[in-house]
């Protein structure tokens, strides 16, 4: 099993002059509100534990004051922990020297803002060259490498403008270019796009995935808004009160809340348009390898159900029923199947949204075979599968620690 590429592991984060001394009453359960009443400090984070894979976007949500935001400062310390380790590739950060630490933040890790951290008496293609610059690279090569990640983020003809005459989602792509550029492998972004406009951040985001889809970064991607965690992460953590309560990939989130905090998040989610076909179809119940109707026949007479997906070695062929196999049949039993026997059912992608699916989903009369870009047969799509995401979760219960990957059941944060 590959290695995380980032472990977290028993974290805290205390705010007041003397953290350590409250340190105890936190781990015993005493509330955040309880602490800062008694001690005057206040718990910004406990006992935080997860792993990141590398090429992932992982997303970091919660609402205002959940720890989101200290969370990611302490990836490249920008806060110190009060208590905890954590780990890059093996290495604790925790141990670097200033000099490493140094190194660690100019090579390792770029960091997108919120508030896009331009210079403002810069251009933007000097804005964007600035991490090379510190990076001690030669303005000549600097400038070329910004210039080819402007063209990357679609600013191409903006080279020496100023930040100033550009529209606030033009800066944050220039901001995004500037993380990009040093080549850092992990990208952090802190609330990047919760400032621009509805439809500017709907652009970004399609950026944003566009880029990863060639570049396979580590991004740590924090927010507050669930749409955006569920369209951009591929695995997410929701944090509240500086508690870690769930974490696991987009549909887990949605189909297996583990409390009724997380609940009330995914309650107004529209689940059609966030969830793929993927993560709701099942495994083909029955499939047919028959060449010819004689071989069809004697395959389908062993299944239990009328009709079956027909697979060969070149793929997915079709939906044949035993009625129109006995029809043919009639006719010869030894000829070959034929496109005309087979029934006209929606072939679908398990890269769909469900809601691109479900007006042929609610009509056919069988499930729908899912079909990947080879042509191969991933699943089946089944009306009454369709129908359950739409039904509201009655009773909630807490997920186990640790989950095996093959079952969609959330990790319940420790």
């Amino acid at each position: 099993m590959t290695k995380p590429l980032i472990e977290v592991s028993g974290l805290y984060k205390i705010f007041g002059p003397k953290s350590t001394s409250v340190i105890e009453r936190v781990k015993q359960g005493d509330s955040k509100d309880k602490i800062l009443n008694d001690t005057g400090h206040t718990v910004g984070l406990k006992d935080i534990n997860l792993k990141i894979n590398k090429g992932e976007i992982f997303v970091i949500m919660g609402l205002s004051g959940s720890g989101k935001s200290t969370l990611i400062r302490h990836f490249n310390r920008l806060i110190d922990p009060t208590l905890g380790k954590i780990l890059v590739e093996g290495t604790d950060v925790m141990q670097l020297s200033a000099d490493e630490l140094v190194t660690f933040r100019r090579h390792k890790m770029s960091m997108v803002f919120q508030r896009f951290g331009l210079l403002p008496h810069r251009t933007v293609v000097d804005n964007v060259a600035y991490g090379l610059e510190i990076q001690g690279i030669k303005k000549a090569k600097r400038l070329a490498k910004a210039t080819e990640w402007l063209e990357a983020v679609g600013l191409q003809g903006y080279e020496n403008q100023y930040p100033s005459q550009l529209s606030g989602g033009q800066q944050q792509r220039v901001g995004l270019a500037r993380a990009l550029s040093t080549d850092a492998e992990i990208l952090l972004m802190d609330e990047a796009f919760s400032a621009l406009d509805p439809l500017i951040r709907s652009e970004m985001q399609d950026q944003l995935i566009e880029l990863q889809e060639k570049l396979h970064k580590t991004i740590i991607f924090i927010t507050h808004d669930l749409d955006e965690a569920l369209r951009l992460g591929d695995r997410i953590a929701i944090l509240k009160d500086g508690e870690l309560v769930q974490q696991g990939s987009p549909d887990q989130i949605l189909l297996h809340p583990a409390d009724e905090y997380v609940e009330a998040f995914v309650k107004d989610v529209n689940r059609a348009r966030a969830l793929t076909v993927e993560t709701v179809m099942q495994p083909p119940a029955y499939r047919i390898t028959a060449k010819t109707i004689e071989e069809a026949l004697v395959e389908m007479k062993r299944i239990k159900q009328d009709y079956a997906y027909n697979v060969t070695e070149d793929g997915y062929q079709g939906v044949i029923t035993k009625e129109s196999l006995l029809d043919a049949a009639k006719t010869g039993a030894s000829q070959d199947l034929k496109q005309d026997i087979y029934e006209k059912v929606p072939v679908i992608s398990p890269d769909s949204a469900i809601e691109e699916v479900l007006p042929d989903t609610m009509s056919c009369d069988y499930s729908l075979p899912v079909v990947d870009e080879d042509g191969n047969l991933q699943g089946e799509l089944e009306r009454s599968a369709v129908a359950e995401i739409f039904s509201d979760i009655s009773e909630v219960k807490p997920s186990p620690k640790e989950a095996p990957s093959a079952h969609p059941v959330m990790d319940k944060a420790c």
